[in-house]
């Protein structure tokens, strides 16, 4: 159960290897704020 072990998290992060102890992380989806809608033409013509 140390570095040697491949089926340890401890040896997978030494390995450099992924599995069932050891998941890769998912991106979490950031909320995509919408760019602000700007008045065309605040002045309005007469």
């Amino acid at each position: 159960m140390g570095k040697g072990d491949k089926r340890s998290r401890r040896g997978k992060i030494f390995a450099g290897s992924y599995g069932k102890t050891r998941p890769r992380h998912k991106k979490k989806n950031v909320a995509a704020v919408e760019p602000a809608v700007k008045e065309k033409n605040p002045k309005a013509k007469d």
